[in-house]
């Protein structure tokens, strides 16, 4: 099977059948986490709202990403995203940093529609300092911008999936719609309205062997940081009905090492300008997600989280495990052909 066909495969089995009213008055997640806000540390209210998910999971979709299975197989209706959001406000403990997601597009208008948008982003109003939500380039326009922040009193920060700025890996391996270019500028039009950009980068796509990966993220840092606020590395965590699974139940894709987040992060360190650098991992330590060899993944992961939200990276030089010499090992096998 090609890579073109398999990823238009698993696209077509991802989407689930269009969701009942029943199913779409409750969100799909929620709860809390550390976070900074400058040099302050604070507790993160996190909202994955029920919508019909990214548009482009329909087409192609990305091959790491398996968030269309959380999603209605429809839009959801005005009525539907408020009970959502009353159900949220419930949970709400006027935490000062809100990250609301859509499993796709906050600003895409088949996930949520404009007066939907306006109604939650002035909830949070004069609440939250910080409100985040996460879209596709195409739809960070002045016109869907603006509105929202004429109705925030606080920073309204913009997610973008840039993963990379390689070219190939985005569209070959990564599989998106867009090129690095129209990440970049949009980060650009974002900014320029007043809002905060910032960018998740991926760390090792399939197809890219660690070593690969390690060096792509660094160079992407550079690349990308003049046009960011802050940058998020994110390792991937194999997610079900997915290109990444498929590969992985074939025993051809492992996930990446925590010391490669480490790695990215002590080297990208250097090259992030003022942006802010993160890594917060999921399923950190667990098999389908990015792991060690057991002993040392909650000290790494530990040390990752402490780095990201003090911007200190240096003491991550002296984490240490005989796992370590495997990592390094393997890495010195493997050949290189993204260079930094």
């Amino acid at each position: 099977m090609t890579r073109e066909s398999l990823a238009r495969t698993v696209a077509r089995d991802r989407r689930p059948p269009p969701a009942p009213p029943s199913a779409a008055s409750r969100y799909v997640n929620q709860w809390t986490e550390d976070e900074a806000l400058g040099g302050e540390r604070v507790r993160a209210f996190v909202l994955i709202l029920k919508t019909r998910g990214c548009y482009w999971a329909d087409v192609k979709g990305c091959s790491m990403c398996g968030y269309a299975k959380d999603t209605l197989g429809r839009s959801a209706t005005p009525t539907e995203l408020s009970e959502q959001l009353a159900r949220a406000l419930d949970r709400y403990r006027e935490e000062p940093y809100v990250k609301v997601y859509t499993s796709g597009s906050f600003l895409d208008d088949r996930e949520v529609d404009p007066e939907s948008r306006l109604a939650l982003v002035r909830s949070f109003s004069g609440r939250a300092r910080r409100l985040l939500f996460e879209t596709l380039p195409e739809f960070a326009s002045e016109t869907a911008l603006d509105p929202l922040r004429a109705s925030f009193r606080g920073e309204l920060e913009v997610a973008l999936g840039l993963e990379t700025t390689d070219p190939t890996v985005l569209a070959r391996y990564v599989h998106k719609s867009a090129s690095p270019g129209e990440y970049l500028d949009a980060a650009d039009r974002v900014r320029a309205a007043g809002l905060r950009a910032k960018a998740y980068l991926l760390l090792k796509p399939p197809y890219l062997t660690e070593r690969e990966a390690v060096e792509d993220v660094v160079r992407s840092v550079g690349e990308a940081a003049g046009h960011f606020d802050a940058l998020s590395v994110n390792p991937v965590h194999i997610q079900n009905g997915t290109v990444v699974e498929w590969l992985y139940h074939r025993g051809r894709y492992r996930p990446p090492w925590l010391w490669s987040v480490v790695e990215a992060l002590r080297r990208g360190a250097e090259r992030r300008g003022a942006a802010r650098l993160v890594s917060f991992p999921t399923a950190g330590g667990l098999a389908r997600g990015p792991h060690n060899c057991g002993e040392c993944d909650a000290r790494v992961l530990a040390a990752i989280q402490e780095a990201s939200l003090r911007q200190e990276f240096g003491s991550l030089a002296d984490l240490d495990c005989s796992c370590r010499s495997v990592w390094e090992a393997k890495g010195r096998l493997e050949p290189l052909g993204v260079e930094a």
